[in-house]
């Protein structure tokens, strides 16, 4: 067996998407969820079982475990070979076709990371690392949770990562693109980070791919430093201690969003492992996606001060745009996550989790404190604060309901709030996702089920299908013609060996016809692929009859009655063969 088809074997398609989204069983053989490759609020991604394949109702996007992978993860084919391998023990065979220059390259990066890591914490619990040390310990920051996020220590020198590379003899151009070292103007390399605390930052699978660096001194700025981006380090698409709290997103089916790494480490250190942080960027469409795979709901905790109220606001029109369901948590006291957690305890942190304001309400009150609802200047001023994020609510009945509350709660007449948020939406400009997609056929879609079922007597079926002239004009007539080409050549008819034959048009058409819901319920022997089989080259003479009655017209208007009477015997010919069929 190919090495390829081995590794399909010995994953399941659910485990691994499972991973990555939040799935629910809907049938014996079918898994449904929020479809990871497109933004949705109701679940069209279908993880068939039986066929080991994904399908979007959506978006149409399809294909095996694979495939997921290196979508799901931006990555090559050898990559997601290689991760899928390692993750289920199949060794991988030493030849060169399953390997790539990219894959080798982006391994060595991992491999300096991972080396860069081991020196810093080093580093760390060294004599060098005291003032670290000394500062985490004012944080509250105790040894365990050291531990637990690989915290370390890059020392003064400023040359420790460079000559590490070096004498591991990592090639230059390798050493250059790391992000770990920077370039004198005489070629030489020092390192980037230099007498700061450093957090690694890690891929959703837990690789560690960049590093963010706290000054330890006054004079030392910035006072955050990050890792430029690298073949391994895409900052938007990266959400920090990501992979440690996706399955308590999970479990708790809610993520909490804050602003920096020691927010992250203090609320998680409290007990609460639902917590991630954007690594010192403004929030991405591509973060707000990574989070949606794990869970729709999320609390936003930004920091209390201006930044972190603007903050706030801005990632609202992202989160809506993504149909995340969003409550705003406000601490009391003026203080961040990280000091609320640390000071109050995770009771009390948690308390305020739950009792977070939906983020209308959120909205109304900053609003509110700018302008005074008394006056009907002041109430038309805090809807119009409002319409933007309002224009995000697609469902009418949300709508109504918010457009209930917030009347009540900025004491305004309920029918001022509906008027003015319906002109709002109506002036809304929605972008939908409409690939094209053919209606098929019921008996087209039935006979591919039962040819690719493998059941006893479809070879029999296949060997009929160049008589059965209709499915030269079907929508899925490539797929019947790579069949036939499967089957001329002796080889055996699969899912997966067609689907290799074709383009990605016809391959998402090949997915919804055997993937669909309703295939499920559908039989799959081969007398029900008879009963397709039949009516297809029922039509087949239809159209044939239609063409000819088509043909007789055209010859009697040309003034060709010869042709006509021809064409119109054999007409004939046709009805009573039908005739006598019946």
């Amino acid at each position: 067996m190919d090495f390829v088809e081995q590794l399909k074997s010995a994953v399941d398609i659910v485990t691994v998407v499972g991973e990555y989204v939040r799935l629910r069983k809907s049938s014996s053989s079918r898994y449904m969820g929020l479809c990871p490759f497109h933004s949705e609020k109701t679940p069209s991604f279908s993880v068939n079982v039986s066929h080991q394949r994904y399908y979007c109702f959506g978006c149409h996007a399809t294909g095996d475990v694979l495939q997921f992978v290196q979508e799901i993860e931006h990555i090559s084919f050898y990559d997601a070979l290689k991760s899928l391998a390692e993750r289920y023990g199949v060794p991988i065979p030493r030849r060169s076709q399953y390997s790539d220059e990219e894959s080798r390259r982006r391994g060595v990066l991992f491999q300096m990371h991972e080396l860069a890591q081991e020196n810093f914490r080093a580093n760390l619990v060294s004599a060098a690392g005291e003032g670290a040390r000394a500062y985490l310990a004012r944080r509250g920051v105790t040894a365990e949770t050291i531990e637990q996020f690989g915290l370390g220590y890059s020392d003064r020198s400023g040359r420790a990562i460079a000559r590490l590379f070096d004498e591991r003899g990592f090639a230059r151009e390798l050493i250059a693109e790391s992000g770990l070292v920077s370039k004198r103007t005489d070629g030489s390399f020092y390192d980037k980070f230099r007498n700061r605390l450093m957090f690694p930052i890690h891929s959703e699978k837990g690789k560690t791919i960049a590093f963010g660096g706290r000054a330890l001194t006054p004079e030392d700025e910035p006072k955050y430093l990050n890792s430029p981006e690298t073949p391994i380090y895409k900052k938007r698409e990266v959400l920090y201690n990501l992979h440690r709290a996706k399955d308590a997103i999970r479990k708790e089916d809610r993520s909490i969003l804050v602003e920096g790494y020691m927010d992250a480490i203090s609320v998680t250190a409290a007990g609460l492992a639902a917590v991630v942080a954007s690594c010192g960027t403004s929030l991405t469409p591509q973060q707000v996606q990574a989070l949606k795979r794990h869970s729709q709901n999320i609390v936003v905790n930004f920091d209390p001060d201006a930044a972190g109220g603007g903050g706030t606001e801005r990632s609202l029109d992202l989160l809506l745009a993504e149909g995340m369901f969003i409550r705003i948590v406000e601490l009391d006291g003026g203080l961040d996550p990280d000091e609320y957690s640390r000071q109050r305890g995770a009771e009390a942190y948690r308390a305020r989790l739950d009792a977070a304001k939906g983020y209308f309400y959120w909205l109304a009150d900053r609003a509110r404190a700018q302008h005074d609802v008394r006056t009907p200047e002041g109430a038309v001023a805090v809807l119009k604060a409002l319409l933007p994020a309002l224009q995000r609510v697609s469902d009418r009945l949300e709508r109504m309901a918010i457009a209930e509350n917030v009347a009540g709660y900025i004491g305004v007449e309920r029918g001022v709030v509906l008027e003015t948020f319906r002109k709002a939406v109506a002036d809304r400009q929605q972008k939908t996702i409409e690939p094209p997609h053919p209606t098929l056929r019921a008996d087209e879609k039935g006979l591919l089920r039962v040819l690719l079922s493998g059941e006893h007597g479809s070879e029999e079926l296949i060997g009929g299908l160049e008589t059965v002239h209709v499915l030269e004009r079907v929508a899925t007539r490539r797929i019947y013609q790579a069949i036939r080409a499967l089957h001329a050549g002796g080889a055996e008819v699969t899912f997966d060996a067609v689907n290799a034959r074709l383009e990605p048009g016809d391959q998402v058409l090949l997915a919804a016809a055997l993937l669909s819901e309703e295939a499920e319920y559908h039989q799959r022997d081969a007398a029900y692929g008879r009963h397709c089989f039949e009516s297809l080259r029922r039509s087949d003479e239809q159209l044939r009859r239609e063409e000819l009655k088509a043909r007789v017209k055209q010859a009697e208007r040309a003034g060709n009655l010869e042709e006509a009477l021809r064409l119109a015997e054999e007409l004939r010919q046709i009805e009573r063969n039908k005739t006598v069929g019946a």
